[in-house]
């Protein structure tokens, strides 16, 4: 599973790309836990993450929550709505601090017209973010819940892990129901598999997140080759 191709947007862009796109910007800073961009919000305006992390989730009418990805710096996020004109189709939410810079919508749009070369990074980037999308589908349709939930562990250790006392700990601030949005189960099947894998000695939880202890046995788990 991949949440996103491993290049961000900045790094994409040519060097004058970028200064143009940073010039056009106005840094903000967001503390932990904040909402960034709400779902179903119309936009004004595009973020790009300088540092910090982000999560960027999904919510059902019934509550049903799932997490779609997680952004860091480099990344642009909000450009969805921004070029298609339609509300936020996606809640972002700050999972440490975060510092960005806020592009306004029209004006992001104006440069995009000016600058071609832009224009093409993004759809490239747009084009990779549904690649991986489908791939993830086609991955989870061949699996059971366990594998899943191996699998999405095993990403979110690679995308943002930290190096922990014996292990390997996973962003912080991600809920069990947004886990179990994103595996296509329900909070007490994740809850009770997370349970087993740590009676297993496979991960530990602490107050900060959960760490993988033993990554080789969720390899096992997501049919190893299939990450």
């Amino acid at each position: 599973m991949e949440f996103e191709d491993r290049v961000p947007f900045v790094v994409r862009l040519e060097s004058e790309d970028r200064q143009a796109l940073f010039a056009c910007g106005t840094r903000l800073v967001f503390p932990a836990r904040q909402v960034l961009l709400r779902q179903h919000e119309p936009s004004a305006h595009v973020l790009i993450l300088l540092s910090g992390w982000t999560k960027v989730t999904s919510a059902a009418a019934n509550g049903y929550e799932a997490l779609l990805a997680l952004r860091g710096p480099g990344d642009i996020i909000g450009d969805g709505a921004a070029v298609s004109g339609r509300h936020r189709s996606a809640t972002v939410t700050a999972l440490g601090q975060v510092e960005a810079l806020a592009v306004d919508t029209d004006r992001f749009g104006a440069l995009l017209d000016e600058r071609p070369s832009i224009t093409k990074k993004l759809l490239a980037l747009t084009a990779d973010r549904t690649r991986d999308s489908d791939h993830r589908r086609v991955q989870y349709a061949a699996m059971n819940v366990q594998e899943r939930l191996a699998l999405l562990l095993l990403e979110l250790m690679r995308s943002d892990g930290q190096d922990s006392q014996g292990g390997v700990r996973l962003t912080p601030g991600l809920t069990q129901s947004e886990l179990a949005g994103s595996v296509g189960a329900s909070r007490e099947a994740v809850a009770r598999l997370l349970k087993d894998l740590r009676e297993r000695g496979i991960v530990r939880t602490e107050r900060r997140g959960l760490v993988v202890i033993r990554p080789e046995a969720l390899r096992r788990m997501a049919r190893h080759g299939a990450v």
